[in-house]
C-alpha cells in the first residue's frame, strides 16, 4: 500500500480495529428472535450508536423500523455547502449454523493463519469498523470533507424489509449525493472490486396437503397421495437436467459482460468436492451474477431417525429464487408460484407464503464517484485496476435507494471476498482486506469532495 498520512494512520488504528470488532462479534444479533434474545441485536445497535456519538456524530437515533427491529442512523456535519455521503452496513448477522462445526466459538473473534474469525466478521460488523476507520483517518488528517450520514440496519439478513419500509415512509431521512453500501467484497483478497449489479432475492414457503392425516404406508401406499412425494415432483420441475433454473415464464439466458469467473476458481472458492460438476450453462459469471437461480433452502419432512412407515400428509418447503438484475421480484414471484401450482402433481393442494422479497440492482459505472473511487482504490492497492463484478447475493435496500433517489451515484463495495466464507461455518475477515478497504473509503471522500 503506498505511504502517505491516511494510510499511516489506518496502519495505527487497526489495534483498536480489532478491540473494536471483538466486541461487536460477540453480539449474538441474529434478527430472528425466535431464535437468539432481542436483547443481543439491541446491545449491537446501543454499541453503534455509542461509537458513531464517540466520533462527534450528530442526531444519533435508534429507529424502530416495521418489522420490529431497529437501524441506527446518524449525521456528522462537514463544511458548508459539501456534498452528502450515505455509508451503509449491517450489524445483525447470520446464524452460526452448527456452533460445533466451527474452528473456534462463532461469537468471539480469534485470530488464525491470519485472518479474523467469527459471526459478522465480514458481513457485516466489519463493515461498521471499516466506516469508522476511514472516517478516523480523515479527522486526523485535515478533517472530513463532505456531510457524512451512515445508517446501520439491524434486519438485513433476514430480508424482512424493516429498513426499506422506513426510508419509503422518512424519504428525506437518508437523501445523499452518493451512497457506499459496505456490503459485497473484492472478488478476491487483494484485487480491488465494486460490485456493478445485485440479483434480487425471493424467498416462498410452500405448503403441500393430500391426506386428512398419515397413513400406515403398508395398508394405503400405492394409490394414497403422498404429499412429501408431491413436493419433490414439484421442487424438482425447478431444475433442468444440467441443473439450469427453470420457471416456466422466467428468462434464464442473460449473460455477464465483463470481469469473468475462472471455472477452476469457482470451483475452488465454492469448495465443491472432486468429481462433481458445477450445475447450469453458460460461463460461471452468467449462472451467479445474471441469470436466476433457485435453492431449495429446506423441508420441513419427518428426520429419518424415528421416522414410521407411513405415507405423509402434508409437507412444506422454503423455497429460495435468486432473480436476474432488472427483474421485478413481485413478476417473478407469481411465475415461481404459478410454475409450483402447475407441476406439484396428483391434484395436491397447494399454497404459498411469501416470507421475504429484495429487489435486484445495476450501477451507472461510468458517473463520477466511480472515477473517484479508481482513484482511492489504487492508492490503496498499487498496482491493480479496479474491477467491476457482479454479486450474486441480494442487498435489498440498494434498490430501494436507487428508487427513492435516482440522482444519487451508488457503490457497493466490503470485506466479503471469497475465503471469508459469509453465512457458513467459520466465517472471517482479512485485516488487510479491512485496512486497504477503509483507506481506499477515506481517500474515495476526499477525491469526491473534491471532484
Amino acid at each position: 500500500m503506498s505511504s502517505n498520512p491516511v494510510t499511516e494512520t489506518v496502519a495505527s488504528l487497526m489495534p483498536l480495529a480489532k478491540q473494536e470488532l471483538t466486541e461487536l462479534v460477540a453480539y449474538k444479533s441474529v434478527a430472528d428472535f425466535t431464535q437468539f434474545p432481542r436483547s443481543e441485536s439491541e446491545g449491537a445497535a446501543n454499541w453503534v450508536a455509542r461509537a458513531l456519538r464517540a466520533e462527534g456524530f450528530q442526531d444519533v437515533e435508534l429507529l424502530d423500523t416495521p418489522d420490529g427491529t431497529q437501524s441506527v442512523y446518524g449525521f456528522l456535519r462537514g463544511p458548508e455547502g459539501a456534498k452528502t455521503v450515505l455509508l451503509y452496513a449491517h450489524y445483525d448477522v447470520q446464524p452460526p449454523l452448527d456452533e460445533a462445526g466451527w474452528t473456534s466459538p462463532p461469537f468471539e473473534l480469534t485470530e488464525r493463519d491470519g485472518r479474523w474469525y467469527g459471526r459478522g466478521a465480514a458481513d457485516c460488523k466489519g463493515g461498521v469498523i471499516m466506516h469508522l476507520l476511514a472516517l478516523r483517518a480523515l479527522k486526523a488528517n485535515g478533517g472530513v470533507p463532505v456531510n457524512v450520514k451512515v445508517i446501520v440496519e439491524g434486519s438485513e439478513e433476514q430480508a424482512t424489509g424493516g429498513l426499506e419500509r422506513y426510508a419509503e415512509q422518512h424519504p428525506e431521512l437518508l437523501t445523499a449525493d452518493a451512497i457506499l453500501i459496505g456490503d459485497t467484497g473484492n472478488f478476491q483478497v487483494g484485487l480491488p472490486t465494486v460490485t456493478a449489479a445485485l440479483r434480487g432475492t425471493i424467498l416462498l414457503r410452500v405448503q403441500v396437503d393430500t391426506l386428512e392425516g398419515n397413513l400406515h404406508s403398508g395398508q394405503f401406499g400405492g394409490a394414497a397421495p403422498d404429499a412429501l412425494g408431491a413436493l419433490i415432483r414439484g421442487l424438482d420441475s425447478l431444475r433442468a437436467e444440467d441443473g439450469s433454473t427453470t420457471v416456466d415464464g422466467l428468462a434464464g439466458d442473460a449473460a455477464w459482460q465483463g470481469l469473468q469467473y475462472p471455472e477452476e476458481q469457482f470451483r475452488k472458492d465454492a469448495k465443491v468436492l472432486d468429481g462433481v460438476e458445477l450445475i447450469g450453462s453458460g460461463t460461471v459469471a452468467d449462472r451467479v451474477w445474471a441469470r436466476p437461480a433457485v435453492t431449495v433452502l429446506g423441508i420441513d419432512c419427518p428426520p429419518v431417525v424415528g421416522a414410521t412407515p407411513s405415507v405423509q400428509s402434508s409437507a412444506r418447503a422454503l423455497v429460495g429464487l435468486r432473480v436476474s438484475p432488472g427483474m421485478p421480484t413481485a413478476e417473478a414471484a407469481k411465475l415461481l408460484q404459478e410454475h409450483l401450482r402447475a407441476h406439484i402433481p396428483w391434484g395436491a393442494r397447494v399454497s404459498f407464503e411469501l416470507s421475504g422479497t429484495g429487489e435486484g440492482f445495476h450501477a451507472d459505472t461510468a458517473s463520477p464517484a466511480y472515477e473517484a473511487m479508481a482513484a482511492a482504490m489504487a492508492v490503496a492497492y498499487p498496482g491493480q485496476e479496479l474491477r467491476y463484478a457482479g454479486e450474486g447475493g441480494s442487498i435489498p435496500l440498494c434498490a430501494t435507494l436507487a428508487g427513492l433517489y435516482p440522482e444519487a451515484e451508488i457503490l457497493l463495495f466490503g470485506l466479503s471476498e471469497p475465503e471469508a466464507q459469509i453465512h457458513g461455518l467459520d466465517e472471517s475477515v482479512h485485516p488487510e482486506e479491512l485496512e486497504r478497504l477503509s483507506v481506499a473509503e477515506a481517500l474515495f471522500l476526499r477525491n469526491y469532495a473534491a471532484g
